[in-house]
């Protein structure tokens, strides 16, 4: 079969972040990524500055430039158009191709907020009505092999219904009072991209994919800005500088609700009816010495236990080790379960392992017919319905701030 012919938007030269080269390139430059995809294109903000990608990457001559969305959206011989700017250009560098009947992948975050998302880029669709089954949200978190290690657990029945769980994570690959200066426009909230919309929406995306989901009209949320002043960091030195930032994004939150367990029987996981969810986040370190991240699973006959070293299980949380402990009540045994990558995984970098699970299960699917409809759960991934899914729950999560901070 003929590979899926990519588009890369976003691959740099010349970036100061570039998940393109970190989180895509080294699966879709593997064996077993070209055995699936062929790169056939680059989008940058300019022509010279693709070119500059191509040649910097040591890509093919072939590779064909673009600096215009249309004009990538216009080209017959792009299957999937793979999107790794900053959040605030997804939709203009997307939607064009979208509109074409194109493929897409789009990070996360999709969109700078919910609205946008649904106006700018579904034509008024909201997540009901947004399914694109050619299309992936880099929402990873999903199917990272602790998530479907922990599937696999709750499925088997060792713990029994899940009653409530509870998650306190950390946002630690950043700093308690600075921000680098490359990601500066962090602590500008109408971007769209911070530490709550980046670290914590990918963290309660897997843990609602693992449990299910608020039931929004239960959901009650508390943020806090803590350190409204942020001092810029020197990116190359990584020490502050004397100039500083006015920040308009929360630093720490707090959310509770109940659980709505999954359609068709949440695949297997029973959740009570009334199971409770909680979640603190907060921006920077975790106490000195202790994990930056603690999840708990509580259930009728047990209860499991994630800790990790920070609110980075889709991504960069591997460096160090990830524990996933059960406690059966019955034997008061606590005992470790173990969990691992896949053999072909261990051959990529930890960035790009759960990255190219996404793209591994969107060729399974283009090249066994594209069927409609819902797959078996080994083989899903999640697509832009479930990203708008996701929008909804930050726009009544900042509802709920924006009222707090009002009164």
């Amino acid at each position: 079969m003929a590979p899926i012919r990519v588009a890369l938007i976003g691959l740099s030269a010349s970036a100061k972040v570039n998940w393109a080269e970190q989180g895509h390139l080294p699966y879709l430059q593997s064996s077993r990524g070209k055995s699936h995809y062929e790169i056939v294109a680059l989008l940058n903000s300019s022509v010279q500055a693709a070119e500059a990608a191509r040649e910097h990457y040591k890509l093919p001559t072939t590779v064909k430039t673009y600096g215009n969305p249309d004009d990538l959206a216009a080209d017959p011989d792009v299957d999937l158009v793979v999107c790794n700017t900053r959040v605030d250009t997804h939709i203009g560098t997307t939607a064009p191709s979208l509109r074409k009947g194109k493929a897409v992948y789009i990070e996360w975050p999709l969109a700078e907020n919910y609205d946008v998302a649904v106006d700018e880029l579904l034509g008024g669709r909201d997540e009901a009505h947004a399914r694109v089954d050619a299309s992936t949200i880099g929402l990873q978190g999903r199917v990272s092999p602790i998530a479907l290690k922990l599937k696999e657990v709750l499925k088997s029945g060792r713990i029994g219904k899940v009653l409530s769980s509870d998650v306190r994570a950390f946002g630690n690959l950043g700093r308690r009072d600075s921000v680098s200066e490359s990601v500066a426009y962090f602590a500008d909230r109408k971007v769209g991209g911070n530490h709550i919309t980046i670290a914590f929406a990918h963290t309660i995306d897997y843990v609602h994919d693992v449990l299910g989901e608020f039931d929004l009209g239960s959901m009650k949320t508390r943020m806090q800005l803590q350190r409204p002043a942020l001092k810029i960091r020197d990116p190359t030195t990584g020490q502050n500088t004397d100039r500083e930032v006015r920040s308009d994004v929360p630093d720490l939150l707090a959310v509770h609700g109940r659980l709505v367990a999954k359609e068709k029987g949440d695949r297997g996981i029973e959740i009570a009816e009334d199971a409770t969810l909680s979640f603190t986040f907060r921006s920077g370190q975790q106490f000195k010495g202790q994990p930056g991240f603690i999840w708990t699973i509580n259930g009728e006959k047990g209860e499991i236990m994630v800790a990790a070293s920070g609110a980075y299980i889709h991504s960069d949380s591997y460096k160090d080790p990830i524990e996933i402990k059960l406690h059966d009540h019955e034997t008061d045994q606590v005992v470790d379960v173990a969990w691992d990558w896949q053999e072909w995984q261990k051959k990529l970098p930890r960035r790009s392992r759960i990255v190219a699970e996404l793209y591994e299960r969107f060729a399974h699917w283009w090249e066994n017919g594209r069927p409609t409809g819902d797959l078996p759960d080994e083989r899903e991934w999640p697509r832009l319905h479930d990203a708008v899914a996701r929008l909804k729950e930050f726009k009544e999560l900042f509802r709920q701030y924006d009222g707090q901070t009002q009164n």
